[in-house]
């Protein structure tokens, strides 16, 4: 090194360099990014359900239109989706309200229950410990009383917020069924052409894994759903169809949901038909598990990216630390999408890196003897 010339620079650091650089930058981007869906998660929100109703009701949609006008067809089939899930939720409100005064009983009695059992052998517990902890409850709830009813009546203001999301993700919905092939073609219409192919690829990779995750988890849920209830029936378990209804939502969350919604399901079970039912319940905790993570998920979500287990526990870990119960929800969809994409890309990449090997006559090496851009032989 002559003297006064800048200190020379190893490859490896100028490589590392380059490298922080730039993922300084996406960082930033992807923070920017995540800061305004933060400040207008509402919207957010709202998209991802109109896109899942229409990975749902578009195929209806779609065959309803070919003997009814699109815009009817539409109608239709939104209309009588909402009629469908309202009376579902009647029939909920109808069975909760018709048991309400024999659970109350069973409730107050199963409680009994749950004390004696505890005040038994193995757990032996203080009868004293008992009435001093719901002393306890009760003085907590009479002490915050007012802030719970504060609570409950800023929580009353946010139902505004609730009823616009919704109301936006309905609009959404009714817009893409009818017509969100012209509007992706737009989209795409607005680019640069040299990224038009590949957003074209990304873009009908990335639906093709929605539509695909859509179906199967809702096929997943619904059978959860049906084997919980019918269990719950069987075994005399009151609010079966809530309950059922409760692990129909529980299992959009893959891995965790489940085991939450029939953990209460147990916890119902205990406090009415006491601890040998509520056991049973804890082994149909397991066996459902069982189904859903060997049978169910494998046979039904191959259409789908499948993930592997870990990234699937890491993703909603991550979700819900980041969004809570929404963040949870769309974790697993987003990466699903996301590594769809970049396998379409690179699927792509590599097909066009063969083509250009083989040449324009299909052979490898450059072009062929009737190529005029082929040279003189000497």
């Amino acid at each position: 090194m002559q003297p006064g010339s800048p200190p020379a620079v190893a490859p490896f650091l100028r490589t590392a360099a380059a490298y922080a650089w730039r993922l300084l930058v996406v960082g930033t981007l992807v923070y920017a990014l995540f800061a305004v869906l933060g400040r207008f998660h509402e919207i957010g929100v709202a998209l991802f359900l109109g896109l899942v109703v229409t990975a749902l009701l578009r195929p209806v949609a779609d065959v309803a239109a070919r003997g009814l006008p699109r815009a009817l067809a539409v109608a239709l089939t939104v209309l009588g989706s909402i009629a469908l899930v309202l009376g579902v939720l009647a029939l909920v409100g109808e069975a909760v309200a018709n048991e309400r005064t024999t659970l109350v009983r069973e409730f107050r009695d199963g409680i009994e229950r749950i004390e004696h059992w505890l005040e038994r052998p193995p757990f032996r517990l203080n009868p004293e410990a008992l009435s001093d902890l719901q002393s306890r409850i009760g003085q907590f709830l009479s002490s915050h009383r007012s802030t719970l009813v504060s609570d409950a009546v800023s929580g009353a203001h946010h139902l505004v917020a609730v009823l616009a999301t919704l109301a936006l993700a309905l609009f959404s919905a009714v817009l893409f069924i009818h017509s969100g092939d012209r509007q992706w073609a737009w989209f795409r219409d607005q680019l640069p052409r040299s990224v038009r192919g590949r957003v074209e690829v990304g873009g009908r990779a990335a639906w093709r894994t929605f539509t695909g995750y859509t179906h199967g988890i809702v096929l997943v849920a619904a059978t959860n759903a049906v084997l919980v209830g019918l269990a719950l029936w069987l075994l005399g378990v009151p609010l079966a169809v809530p309950l059922a209804l409760l692990e129909f939502a529980a299992a959009f969350i893959p891995l965790i949901g489940s085991p939450i919604a029939l953990a209460v399901a147990a916890v119902v079970a205990l406090a009415a038909e006491g601890p040998l039912v509520a056991a049973i319940v804890i082994a149909l905790i397991v066996v459902i598990g069982q189904i859903e993570g060997h049978v169910l998920h494998p046979l039904v979500m191959s259409w789908a990216v499948r993930l592997h287990p870990l990234v699937v526990a890491i993703s909603v870990v991550a979700g819900s630390i980041a969004a809570g119960f929404v963040g949870a929800v769309v974790a697993v969809p987003l990466v699903s999408v996301v590594w769809s994409v970049h396998s379409a890309l690179r699927a792509a990449r590599e097909t066009e890196r063969a083509l250009a090997e083989e040449g324009p006559d299909g052979r490898e090496g450059g072009p062929g003897p009737s190529d005029p851009d082929a040279p003189d032989k000497p």
